[in-house]
């Protein structure tokens, strides 16, 4: 599929997850919500979609405060590194990475697990109970998208840093910090990072379950968290990009139309809001627009996205198992820890009877995975080339 058919979504949930296209130009003024939401186009949403329940401090929650087992390591830890080692040792919660829904703070605590922007959600919340300094962090890490259908998603990454109980010095105040991450520390080393307040990490969670609700194709109740982030963090232009792609889905061309011009006329050179734009004036038969933001495209991005990959499934179903793993070996040169990538690498070489390479791209797909369902289906194909013999 080529990507000037699929619509473009930015994505918090860590690939870690991170905030895309979240930066206005200092000289425009944020955008008015207001202006681009169309409440009587939607049917009333089924869910209670409000930002007090984001960081919400749940019952279990202050239950396991007053355990036993956290006050023993917050005695010979302190506070800070006692909450650390209780949320993420082995012997405590055994929280799992899973990023098949972002989660709020009580929901992530229940189920134990969560993608980064739901880990850190909740360890934020367990901090701000115990009266821990709290600050987010939007790490900028190379691109990494993902695809669903007809839904791209660009993933990022976010972490969050922990202070001290605050103590004083004369007169002044004294607060060191300590970052939590979630993904290997390679990963993200010499990284830059921005910090950012809570309204973004907020709006970050409404519009990553916006975009998990248009995955689920209920169309309607992504609407009302989209609309709920760009109320909660009208800077955060992710958000509008989103809106587009709802309003799109439900045939409301011109509505689409406005909210991308939002994201446009502060980030001209938004890849995002340019390819979901042009495919609106396609919608509205304004085809000499779309050739123009489609050559700018091109400019900008002469690769897009999953381009290889499709090229090499197309030779996968040819037959060409050696051009397929060239192209997939392309995609996974600039996207290094998509799981599909190497699952597609690893059928490749089998398919060349490249047994030893086809194990190490199965063993990686499955270390990259981002749902316990998807770790279990690699983890058996794995299993099974193991009992296979080159022939």
């Amino acid at each position: 599929m080529s990507a000037l058919r699929a619509l473009r979504l930015g994505l918090t949930v860590c690939v870690c997850a991170v905030l895309v296209a979240c930066a206005s130009a200092p000289s425009a003024p944020p955008p008015a919500p207001q202006t681009v939401l169309r409440d009587s186009l939607f049917q009333p949403g089924t869910q209670r979609v409000s930002a007090d329940q984001v960081f919400a401090f749940s019952p279990a929650m202050q239950q396991f405060l007053d355990g036993p087992e956290f006050a023993a390591l917050k005695r010979s830890r302190g506070t800070r590194q006692g909450l650390i080692d209780a949320l993420y040792t082995k012997s405590q919660l055994r929280l799992e990475y899973d990023a098949a829904m972002t989660r709020n703070a009580s929901e992530a605590f229940e189920a134990r697990s969560g993608n980064c922007l739901s880990l850190v959600i909740m360890t934020a919340a367990f901090a701000r109970q115990l009266d821990l300094p709290v600050r987010f962090r939007n790490v900028y890490v190379d691109e990494a998208w993902s695809r669903s259908g007809d839904l791209y998603f660009l993933s990022g990454h976010v972490n969050l840093s922990l202070g001290s109980p605050l103590s004083l010095r004369g007169t002044t105040v004294v607060s060191d910090e300590l970052t939590i991450d979630f993904v290997p520390a390679e990963t993200i080393r010499g990284q830059r990072a921005q910090v950012i307040d809570e309204s973004t990490i907020l709006a970050m969670y409404m519009n990553n379950r916006a975009a998990e609700h248009l995955q689920a194709g209920q169309v309607n109740e992504a609407y009302w968290w989209a609309r709920e982030a760009l109320l909660t963090e009208p800077k955060y232009m992710a958000a509008y990009n989103t809106l587009g792609v709802i309003y799109r889905r439900r045939g409301h061309a011109a509505e689409a139309e406005q909210a991308l011009r939002h994201v446009l006329t502060r980030e001209p050179g938004n890849t995002q809001a340019i390819s979901n734009m042009v495919l609106v004036l396609n919608d509205l038969g304004r085809k000499p627009e779309a050739d123009i933001l489609t050559a700018q495209l091109r400019e900008l991005q002469p690769y897009p996205p999953f381009r290889f990959f499709d090229m090499g499934l197309q030779a996968m179903k040819r037959g060409d198992f050696r051009a397929a793993r060239e192209l997939f070996g392309k995609e996974i040169a600039r996207s290094a820890y998509y799981h599909e990538f190497h699952f597609w690498m690893s059928l490749a070489s089998y398919g060349l009877g490249d047994m030893g390479d086809a194990r190490k791209h199965m063993a990686l797909a499955a270390e990259n995975s981002t749902t316990r369902k998807d770790h279990d289906i690699y983890a058996a194909k794995l299993g099974w080339l193991k009992t296979r013999r080159l022939q």
